[in-house]
């Protein structure tokens, strides 16, 4: 082959490869971004927006989600990384750095004269096997006194002591059964404020104040009435204000509105919280009765207040039913009292079902949301962990499964064998990363370890991140939820198996009206 032929070769495959590589170097980019915060000794971002405001966090999924990202291929990873937050709360960054290993890793491969559907063939093939052997290695957590949970709530919550004992304290208040309710986010029931003191409690916290200062302060036995709806009259048309009959409707329900406020004080109602605005002549009525009332409460809060409370919520019209009917729908808790200095009012020990309140405080107003979001980390994390059971963390269970991966690599034929290698290697990247962070040799540490697990047959053993040796990390306490392992490897597998096979990238027309014969000039 002339020189010239082997140049016109060569220029024919770069252009084949160019959209996945560019795809594979903005995946890259993303990893990049979120890796150096993995494990112990990982460090902290920060994030700068235009007008100089900072966050510094050690969180994946924030780092994720506020940086600016462009690339389509970045955004898709953003995506399938916000996704986990959302399913389990956790393992945003685990996701992100496997995906990474495995695009790029798949990358090399095709360049070397391998074809994208074997080397997806491989993924799919490795991905099912990893899998299969993450879940046989879970060990199920017995009850919410099993000393696991702590250590899962401590590994979560990077080693913050007081946030995992609070997580922990609130777990067992809420119980076994509610934690294992697919529809109950623990991770809600979290949340940090400057100067509050560090504390769990049966209740629920509405992050705004009572309507005026007249309101009484605390209350005790309350009943509770919760509205989704505006507190305000019916509205009439402006057109039918004009006629006779229309200003009489007008008073009609402006007359009924005072005698629906009547039947909220005749119920001897305590607080009153409503999802949008309160009317002056309701504000003024139930001011007089010394009823408690909160407006624009947000939809998230209402629905908790109902839950814990037992209330019942309804609409305005709702107001219309008798004392008894409307009786039915009432809530009640022991105590209600607002707090001014946090400017909250807070809802005690209701008697609906049981719901546990994490208070975080913090010294500062820039810690706040850190504090809120390792919190949030380490509650998410022991609801997984009581839904599918523990395995050991540190990169230790990943390593143990790469080795059977390889495994599945001998009884593959062809071309396919590379696509596992692609998940062995994506399997090996948390440790190496984790030990990179910590300041070893990544190499160095994975073949010891990958030794010393062959050798003793113990799937636990990976690096003591402050000593540098071989240790089991059930012994040192270093254990992750199953579902955040299992998620972030499915998750990091479906994003490398979409990107590979992206073959070529075309600019959308803009969506605006044209002349349809427009865009058919090639």
């Amino acid at each position: 082959m002339s020189l010239k032929q082997q140049a016109s070769t060569g220029t024919e495959v770069d252009e084949r490869l160019a959209a996945l590589v560019t795809n594979a170097n903005a995946i890259r980019a993303i990893a990049s971004a979120v890796e150096g915060t993995l494990g112990p000794k990982g460090l902290d971002t920060m994030l700068v927006d235009k007008f100089g405001e900072v966050v510094i966090t050690n969180d994946g999924v924030t780092i994720l989600t506020m940086m600016e990202a462009n690339h389509p291929a970045a955004r898709m990873l953003i995506n399938i990384a916000r996704a986990q937050q959302e399913e389990i709360g956790d393992g945003t960054t685990t996701a992100t750095v496997m995906a990474g290993a495995m695009v790029g890793t798949g990358v090399e491969q095709v360049a070397r004269g391998v074809p994208v559907a074997r080397v997806i063939e491989g993924i799919r093939a490795g991905v099912k096997r990893g899998l299969e052997v993450m879940m046989q290695k879970a060990r199920p957590v017995a009850d919410l006194d099993d000393s696991l949970i702590y250590q899962v709530a401590l590994v979560a919550g990077r080693g913050h002591e007081d946030i995992a004992t609070l997580v922990v304290q609130a777990a067992r208040l809420i119980g076994r059964d509610k934690l294992l309710d697919r529809a109950f986010r623990f991770s809600d029931t979290v949340m940090a404020e400057e100067g509050a003191d560090n504390q769990v409690f049966m209740g629920v916290i509405v992050n705004k104040e009572p309507m005026n200062r007249q309101m009484p302060r605390e209350l005790l036995d309350v009943g509770v009435l919760v509205i989704d709806d505006a507190l305000e009259p019916e509205e009439i048309e402006e057109e039918a204000l004009a006629t006779e009959a229309g200003f009489a409707r007008y008073m009609e329900l402006q007359n009924q509105f005072r005698e629906n406020i009547q039947k909220i004080i005749d119920l001897q109602v305590g607080l009153v919280l409503a999802d949008r605005g309160v009317h002056d002549v309701a504000e003024e009525m139930l001011t007089d009765a010394g009823i408690m009332v909160v407006q624009r409460v947000a939809n998230k809060e209402l629905r908790r207040v109902a839950e814990h409370t037992g209330a019942r919520m309804i609409k305005r019209t709702g107001l219309k039913k008798d004392l008894e009917q409307i009786r039915q729908c009432l809530g009640r808790c022991r105590r209600v009292f607002h707090d001014e200095k946090l400017e909250q009012v807070w809802i005690l020990e209701g008697s609906g079902k049981p719901m546990a309140t994490v208070l975080v405080g913090a010294a500062t107003a820039e810690v706040v949301g850190e504090r809120e979001r390792i919190a949030k980390d380490a509650a998410s994390a022991v609801q997984a962990a009581v839904r599918g059971g523990v395995v050991p963390g540190g990169g230790a269970l990943e390593l143990a499964v790469a080795r059977e991966v390889e495994k599945v690599r001998a009884s593959m034929r062809g071309m396919t064998a590379y696509g596992v290698d692609c998940v062995v290697e994506a399997l090996k990247r948390p440790l190496a990363q984790i030990v990179a962070n910590a300041g070893f040799n990544p190499l160095e540490k994975i073949g010891d370890v990958m030794a010393a697990q062959v050798e003793t047959g113990n799937d636990a053993l990976a690096v003591d991140c402050d000593t540098g040796q071989v240790a089991d990390m059930y012994e040192l306490g270093v254990v992750d939820p199953l579902l955040v392992k299992t998620y972030a490897f499915k998750a990091a597998g479906e994003i490398a198996e979409a990107i590979l096979r992206i073959d070529t990238i075309i600019k959308k027309r803009e969506d605006k009206e044209a002349n349809p014969k427009q865009g058919l000039d090639l």
